[in-house]
């Protein structure tokens, strides 16, 4: 009944195009249902049935992601098959499903050594390629003598696919250098182009991962680039040389006329031709001779109309620009002229061109040339060109910049550009410069109030982070405006309910920092010349600011007045704590400003409050490094690293008494403000603390000390003098302002502003790849191989003689031992000549000379 069954589904069986023809009805139920379908088949004891069940699962797999893991055993089953349509099937199942961690990969290793011992060369290609795709380090160890017979196989067919897969077997199984080496370099002297071109497409991965290793080989891959008349093997040789030239510098001088001879050749191809010029341009630009002529040869790249010659060309001179930047110039024209392609590789490669062609000479007009092209160019491409110039003009803390009043304004005109979308980054260029570059404040005010005053960007979310910025230099910098109330108003404006809450923070708090400035100018005029407040405005340098009134700073006053009324009431939390201080400071000076035009007195409690502000933002900023947190060194007896779960059970010991004292039992819950009030109402108690808590206190530091900072001083906790302030503290103060960081620093007069740089070191550090160690192990096998080859005849000898003492010493042995035997009997004696002869003889046969491999190429 089972094998009718079985019978019966073989003759209904869907195939592949039915499977493909049903797909397209309705994918998902049809999937759901052919797997059902397939589960069932692949289960069957028919070959036939099983392996088209597996072909449309493999098919599945590949289009549309299905999981086929689970049918690994199966796969081996039909590869197991004698007929060639299923073995092919099997195959392409283990191929695309099985991995290093697949549990039936053991039962493969016998089928593959069958399969590559087969007479039909098309198994034995099925299994070199299942090899070459699944290969482990046990099928690599156990399939390496099989790979080393076929490589010199007479098939091209079997030749060719047994190189290719000595690339897998190398990386899995190093030590089958060994074996297998000697073979493959023998490939390269062979005349079958398909051969030559596999052996060099494998020489060239190899180098690829340690060029050094290969360097005695050079001999034989220059007789290949001149004899060669194959594009691709010659492309393939060329990348070879490319990686040996870069290590052996001798070397370029003798590939660099084979190179210069193809590239002189009327009819070479395009591919052959860039793969000379990228290799001129990579490791031959030390020869002039080969450099010009690769230069020239660039040029019909440029000026081809295809954009992918277009694109290669400029994508060469990416690569001797860091060297040869004389080149790139000699083509500005042609950069310049891709910048307007309609392809947006081609534009990216020559915006990267241009900006390796940028120095303080040339960054003036390469600038303008990019913001015009921003300017009509698509959103993305756009913010490229800005983000280029961003990133070339601060390298190196501004090095190419001279003129920073004009930089200062580019940045101003980026972000009137509609598509800028790089408010972050030139956000910390505008601080940045603010807090590094004295010089560039007074364009930085000017280019920031033409930024606050336009209502226009108040829209453009992309550039809330570059008004963000203006407003903190129009408040920092406030004495370099020629109008602060114009300042204040653009500040203040109705439109900035459309900026987040963070930024409107910022626009408070700079408009207070202008009224304090206004303020402070008003009362010094008021005051005479010897007052200190006088001093003070007179000492900190010249002011931009015309003299204020009477009805100027009273309309400063209210216009500030009534801009913060209606953020006092505002939901976030931020923004009205600012507004509400600014207006209860506002609400202690307004009335006496009116005095003050009408009294002489200058002690008044306004007057102070003013020149206590400007003293709070008299202290001028700078620059911070973002490693400046590390060079902090950590206290003695405190290790950020420990444990630190106890502190729960101090906690609970603490909270728990609190909360049974002050709330009832049925109910606990944590109030922040009560504990501010019950601590303000004890630190204002002239009581001194009971005998109880102070006990309590010491018992929980001898208890739990290992959660209190060491100090170097015994505290006493009976102290009932209150002196806690006294207990010494291992940190420094944070504040302590010496008194020479109050006197102005000496201007050096230089052709460029001086820019506050950062101390050396705090640059982020970066962290060194990580050196993959899989390809030492074959990197050594290479050279043991090859050193191997190329001993010297001394030590050649010196092995002869050592070889031919040892076989006397054998031979006298054996001598000695059959004589002994014939004396007990002859006929064992002869016979036990016979055998050690023969033993002998397969001794002197196992020995192989070494290879000897030509010099280096020099």
């Amino acid at each position: 009944m089972a094998s009718s069954n079985s019978l019966m589904d073989s003759l209904f069986q869907r195939s592949l195009e039915d499977l493909i023809k049903g797909l397209r009805l309705g994918e998902s139920t049809f999937i759901s249902r052919s797997l059902e379908e397939i589960r069932r088949e692949i289960k069957l004891t028919d070959l036939s049935t099983k392996s088209v069940a597996l072909q449309k699962l493999s098919y599945l797999a590949a289009l549309h992601g299905v999981d086929m893991t689970w049918a690994a055993f199966h796969a081996v089953e039909v590869v197991s098959s004698s007929r060639f349509a299923h073995k092919r099937i099997g195959y392409h199942a283990i191929a695309q499903s099985f991995s290093d961690q697949t549990p039936v990969m053991l039962l493969i290793t016998n089928q593959l050594r069958k399969d590559l011992n087969s007479s039909n060369e098309h198994e034995v290609s099925l299994a070199l390629e299942c090899l070459a795709r699944i290969g482990t380090d046990d099928l690599a160890r156990d399939l390496t003598s099989e790979v080393f017979t076929l490589l010199g196989s007479s098939k091209a067919l079997v030749r060719k696919k047994a190189i290719g897969v000595v690339l897998r077997v190398f990386d899995k199984y190093p030590d089958a250098v060994k074996v297998c080496f000697k073979r493959l370099v023998e490939n390269l002297e062979s005349s079958d182009p398909q051969l030559l071109s596999a052996v060099v497409g494998v020489f060239c991965e190899l180098t690829a991962k340690d060029p050094r290793s290969y360097l005695p080989l050079a001999p034989e891959f220059y007789k290949i680039l001149v004899d060669s008349r194959n594009n691709w093997v010659l492309i393939k040789v060329l990348k070879i040389f490319a990686k040996l030239a870069s290590i052996e510098p001798r070397l370029a001088k003798k590939v660099a006329d084979p190179v210069c001879e193809h590239m002189r050749k009327q009819n070479v191809g395009k591919s052959l031709l860039f793969e000379c010029i990228r290799t001129v341009f990579s490791s031959l630009s030390n020869q002039e001779v080969a450099l010009k002529l690769a230069v020239v040869k660039i040029r019909e790249f440029l000026m081809d109309d295809d954009p992918n010659l277009k694109y290669l060309g400029l994508h060469a001179l990416s690569i001797v620009a860091p060297k040869h930047l004389w080149a790139v110039l000699e083509n500005k024209e042609a950069v310049v002229k891709a910048m307007s392609d309609e392809d947006p590789n081609v534009k990216l490669e020559a915006l990267h061109l241009l900006m390796a062609m940028v120095n303080e000479d040339n960054v003036t007009e390469i600038s303008r040339i990019l913001m015009n092209y921003a300017l009509k160019s698509d959103p993305l491409f756009c913010n490229e060109i800005i983000g280029s110039i961003l990133v070339a003009c601060s390298r190196d803390s501004y090095e190419i910049i001279v003129d920073f009043d004009w930089y200062v304004s580019l940045l101003g005109e980026m972000a009137r550009v509609p598509h800028c979308q790089r408010g972050k980054e030139i956000e910390h260029q505008l601080i940045d410069i603010g807090t590094r570059v004295k010089d560039a404040k007074l364009e930085l005010v000017r280019v920031s109030r033409a930024l606050l005053i336009d209502p226009a960007l108040l829209g453009n979310q992309f550039l809330h982070p570059i008004l963000s910025a203006a407003a903190w230099a129009s408040g920092e910098y406030v004495e370099f405006s020629k109008s602060p109330y114009e300042i204040a108003e653009a500040l203040l404006q109705p439109r900035t309910c459309l900026l987040p809450d963070s930024i409107r923070a910022i626009y408070i708090y700079s408009a207070f920092k202008v009224l304090v400035f206004s303020l402070g100018a008003y009362f010094s005029s008021q005051e005479p010349t010897s007052s200190p407040l006088a001093q003070e405005s007179t000492s900190s340098g010249p002011s931009m600011v015309n003299g204020f009134t009477y009805n100027s700073i009273s309309s400063l006053v209210n216009m500030i007045e009534l801009g913060l009324c209606s953020l006092s009431g505002t939901i976030d939390v931020e923004v009205q704590e600012r507004a509400k201080n600014v207006l209860g400071f506002i609400g202690m000076i307004k009335h006496e400003i009116a005095e003050k035009a009408t009294s002489q007195n200058s002690e008044t409690e306004a007057h102070r409050a003013i020149a206590f502000m400007e003293d709070v933002f008299s202290e001028e900023l700078g620059p911070v490094s973002s490693t400046a947190q590390e060079k902090v060194p950590l206290p003695e007896g405190l290790d950020l690293n420990e444990n630190l779960e106890g502190l729960q059970e101090i906690c609970r010991e603490v909270l728990e008494p609190m909360a049974e004292s002050d709330y009832s039992s049925d109910k606990v819950s944590f109030s922040v403000a009560k504990l501010r009030i019950r601590d303000q109402e004890e630190a204002s108690s002239s009581l001194p603390p009971p005998l109880e808590s102070s006990s309590l206190l010491a018992e929980h530091r001898k208890r739990h000390g290992l959660y209190y900072l060491s100090s170097q001083k015994s505290d006493d906790h009976n102290d009932r003098d209150g002196n806690d302030n006294n207990t010494s503290n291992e940190y420094p103060p944070a504040n302590e302002i010496s008194v020479d960081s109050f006197k102005p620093k000496k201007k050096i007069s230089k052709p460029r502003p001086v820019v506050v740089k950062l101390d050396e070191g705090d640059e982020p550090k970066r962290k060194p790849d990580a050196s993959s160690s899989n390809d030492e192990s074959l990197s050594r096998a290479i050279q043991t191989a090859l050193m191997g080859k190329g001993k010297g005849k001394e030590k050649e000898k010196e092995k002869e003689r050592v070889k031919e003492n040892h076989e006397m010493n054998v031979d006298t042995e054996n001598i000695e031992q059959s004589s002994r035997r014939e004396k007990k009997n002859k006929k064992n004696g002869e016979r036990s000549g016979k055998r050690s002869s023969r033993r002998q003889r397969g001794k002197e046969a196992s020995v192989t000379k070494p290879v000897e491999v030509p010099d280096l190429l020099l």
